[in-house]
């Protein structure tokens, strides 16, 4: 050990250091840069075809999309005002009670 250290005085330390100063970041970066695929992956991250969205694209199936959409909104606009209809007549009970 003591050998190794007296040739890496002066000049060739500077050449020993300037090769560490290169070849660890090289080192590390082929280290972590290879594999990927097997090392960091999570399984089942993105959503299959068959879970995904279909996007219609013939004018048949836009009309039948659209026409889901409008008779959801129009069961959320009977069941939203069948609620507030509901709080007023429990709001004027509460209000004559007290």
């Amino acid at each position: 050990m003591s050998e190794l250290l007296r040739r890496l005085s002066g000049g060739n330390l500077e050449v020993f250091k300037f090769g560490m100063y290169i070849l660890f970041p090289i080192g590390w970066m082929y280290y972590f840069g290879t594999n990927l695929e097997e090392r960091f992956t999570v399984r089942d991250f993105w959503p299959t075809a068959e879970q995904s969205h279909k996007i219609p694209e013939s004018k048949e199936e836009i009309d039948r999309e659209l026409n889901r959409m409008r008779r959801l909104d129009i069961l959320k606009r009977e069941r939203r005002l069948r609620e507030q209809q509901q709080q007023e007549t429990a709001a004027p009970a509460e209000e004559a009670s007290q």
